[in-house]
């Protein structure tokens, strides 16, 4: 394949990712062969340091399969006395950089990071690159070492920059869906969530379906509007982005797809609203007039979370059903701590054992238990 049609079908399969993430090693795939390199790690942590950070997101995939042991092994092992973190947290957004510049040239002699866990991943030689993620995050993303002895080639720095975008947007929409406890739904079952407003676009921009989360938003012309079956912002500014952005991801004459996100003013004084578009295929036979889908997220509306239904449906104490709920309705470690007067190793402590009797063991799928034993995610 050439290099713009490996760059198209990354772009493809990038999309689909967002909402089945089991897509997600697929997608190293076609990265590391148009890159030519060994492999790819994609992180998305907030927090200043390894001791305070909370990991959303972590998939280390080379040669098209995840290795959750080299994921495990870093966590472990290196994580927290990787000198390499706090600078490449502090690089501006977007900046490509070698990994060993992270490094002193003392590190690179003494670094157990760097000579021991970043030989065994093959990343000594790798790219690093910091982009802003959503609601404070930060997304890394170490591209492995060459495969090659021609290294870092003009072309191959030149493919990393051009998918930089698009792996933040891939980030953003996995990120949204997670806060709405919707990771993991099929295009056709999102419309049956609540935890954000969701909606199909056909070929030609036209609202084909929405869920009752959007139709409620739209009703209310509070940021956007239907305009006879065209999605509209309210303020003439909203709505010139929001059509170029739904220009990007279905263009009426072909080419490349690209979603993109923005945030919409409301009439009332509540928060802006949300906004991500996303280009989607259609190979589900109940979506076949799918061809986009605009995630709506309402900062000022949290889910409703019944706690005491919470408690019965999972068999969860008074303790474990705050730390469960409060986290569904999108808050940190941290801040449950602040929130409930524990320290966060306490909060930790309270997740391992919602983890054991659940028999899960990701802070997305107890998000998923409590938004469905409540009833505003179907089961």
């Amino acid at each position: 394949l050439g290099q713009q049609e490996l760059y198209e079908r990354i772009l493809r399969s990038l999309y689909d990712a967002a909402f089945d993430e089991a897509g997600w090693p697929e997608t190293a795939a076609l990265i590391d062969a148009a890159c030519g390199i060994k492999g790819n790690a994609l992180t998305l942590v907030d927090g200043r340091s390894p001791r305070d950070s909370q990991l959303h997101f972590a998939r280390f995939c080379y040669r098209g399969q995840r290795r959750a042991d080299l994921e495990r092994l870093y966590f472990n092992e290196y994580w927290s006395r990787d000198e390499r973190a706090p600078r490449l947290r502090s690089l501006p957004d977007g900046l490509v950089i070698p990994a060993r510049d992270l490094f002193t040239e003392t590190e690179r002699r003494t670094s157990a990071t760097y000579n021991e866990g970043m030989r065994l991943s093959d990343t000594q030689d790798s790219l690093n690159v910091r982009l802003n993620g959503p609601g404070g995050t930060h997304v890394a993303w170490v591209l492995a070492d060459p495969v090659d002895a021609s290294g870092w080639r003009s072309d191959r720095t030149r493919m990393v920059e051009r998918l930089l975008s698009h792996v933040r947007q891939f980030m953003r929409v996995r990120h949204a869906l997670v806060e709405a406890g919707a990771l993991g739904r099929s295009l056709a079952g999102l419309l049956e969530a609540t935890g954000a407003g969701v909606i199909h676009l056909d070929r030609r921009r036209r609202i084909a379906a929405a869920n009752d989360r959007a139709v409620e938003l739209l009703r209310r012309r509070d940021g956007l509007i239907d305009d006879d079956g065209v999605l509209r912002g309210i303020e003439p500014a909203d709505d010139a982005h929001l059509q170029r952005l739904l220009s990007r991801a279905l263009p009426l004459f072909g080419g490349q797809r690209a979603g993109g996100s923005m945030t919409v003013g409301r009439v009332s004084l509540l928060p802006r609203l949300v906004l991500h578009v996303s280009p989607v295929g259609e190979q589900d036979h109940r979506t076949r007039r799918l061809a986009a889908l605009v995630l709506l997220v309402d900062p000022g509306r949290p889910p409703r979370i019944d706690p005491v239904l919470v408690a019965s449906a999972l068999d969860l104490t008074q303790a474990e059903t705050s730390v469960a709920v409060m986290l569904a309705t999108g808050c940190s470690l941290r801040e449950i701590g602040a929130a409930t007067r524990r320290k966060e190793s306490t909060v930790r402590w309270y997740l391992r054992r919602i983890f054991a009797k659940q028999g899960v063991s990701r802070q997305a799928d107890v998000v998923r238990l409590v938004l469905s034993a409540s009833g505003v995610l179907p089961p």
